[in-house]
């Protein structure tokens, strides 16, 4: 992130940005069809869905990324990553969510970008083990999902060699997947961030029951963990959370933008296919207007999340304002971008048979993170309308 407010030419996605998604696309293409993932994930959706088991991921294909370079794109170049944009993360995101990948890769880019807002000398170790592999998440929201900066259920006290971690954390992302957390805490001097490694004593992740096959969300209980000083990254959580936000957003916007075209794609393809009264059903008006309708709603989210990672990426005030736009038009839009694929899909597209409910599940689940299209309107509406 720069600090001046010129807008950058094509948003900021450049050579390298495109260069770093088509390598994504084709990657993904090759070793991680739709095959894989419903053989991956919904051969055995009693296991999450009956038994609490974890959703399945593949350790192998995340060892492959962090081969690639992948865990430290976020991370800056100062602590041994890559730095790049984050047009070109988001970019890259879209192109992991085409293929619903389940891995910590954006939960792990979600932890960068909150450790690169803090103290550089106190974040510098963390963001270097990122760099070098390991998987992260942040732990930063309440239990009951109020998604507000600051509401926070973990409380710190402070002991002889550093602190003492108390409280729970809500639907941290990827929890099961994480080798550290960035955990938000009050103190009594305001909001800390401290790092917690996934083996701490007093550490319990319990496993949320989602629908959303392809990541797992746990709440992540602290009894009476103890961390020591360096675990402190920021003395101002809530500054660093406020820098870091918009990104946040912005990449849980691009998750949808993904998700949200495989399922038009996908949808597309199905009505050219299917025959109906003698001709393809995407001949009908009532096929086709709504594919038309969702076609627009997903380039107008994409407009504004690249226009709002530029905003970010920039050092624009406006950053926040850009990034809830964003997150507004892709909750609405893979809202219905899943409604009509299922719809359109007819029987088959509720079936366990088919991919159509493995995309709808994550669409619906990004809908609601960190707040949804209303929810969002809701921030703006005192900035905007004044």
């Amino acid at each position: 992130m720069t600090d001046t407010n010129t807008p950058i030419a094509d948003y900021g996605f450049g050579e390298n940005e495109a260069d770093l998604r088509d390598v994504a696309h084709r990657f993904l293409d090759d070793r991680f069809p739709t095959t894989r993932l419903r053989e991956l994930v919904a051969s055995d959706h009693e296991a999450v869905y009956d038994r609490g088991e974890m959703p399945a991921w593949d350790p192998d294909m995340w060892q492959r990324l962090v081969d690639m370079g992948w865990s430290g794109l976020a991370v800056p170049e100062s602590a041994g990553g890559s730095g790049i944009s984050l047009a070109g993360l988001v970019g890259l995101v879209e192109e992991v969510a085409r293929h619903a990948l389940p891995s910590p890769l954006i939960s792990t880019f979600q932890a960068s970008l909150l450790l690169a807002a803090c103290d550089s000398g106190r974040a510098g170790p963390s963001l270097e083990a990122i760099a070098n592999g390991s998987s992260a998440t942040i732990a930063v929201t309440d239990r009951g999902g109020s998604w507000q900066l600051g509401d926070c259920d973990v409380s710190a006290t402070e002991s002889a060699d550093g602190l003492v971690l108390s409280g729970q954390a809500g639907f941290v992302q990827d929890a099961a997947k994480a080798d550290m957390f960035v955990v938000q805490c009050t103190t009594g001097e305001g909001h800390a961030l401290v790092v917690v490694e996934s083996g701490a004593d007093g550490l319990r992740v319990e496993g949320d029951h989602i629908h959303d096959l392809t990541r797992d969300q746990a709440t992540v209980h602290f009894d009476s963990v103890r961390v020591d000083g360096s675990a402190v990254v920021s003395n101002d959580g809530m500054a660093a959370l406020a820098q870091a936000w918009p990104a946040l957003l912005n990449l849980v916007t691009a998750d949808l933008c993904g998700t949200s075209e495989w399922l038009l794609q996908t949808t597309v393809d199905y009505a050219k296919d299917r025959v109906q009264f003698d001709r393809p059903i995407g001949f009908f008006q009532a096929v086709k207007h709504p594919l038309v309708d969702v076609m627009v709603d997903i380039d107008r989210a994409r407009s504004l999340l690249y226009g709002a990672a530029e905003a970010f990426d920039i050092g624009s005030s406006d950053a926040i304002t850009k990034a809830r736009m964003a997150k507004s038009a892709a909750s609405d839009a893979g809202s219905y971008a899943a409604d009509r694929s299922v719809q359109l899909h007819g029987g088959i597209g509720f079936t366990w048979e088919h991919d159509v409910h493995i995309y709808f599940k994550r669409t619906m689940h990004n809908q609601v993170l960190y707040g949804d299209g209303r929810y969002q309107r809701r921030q703006l509406a005192p900035t905007v309308m004044g």
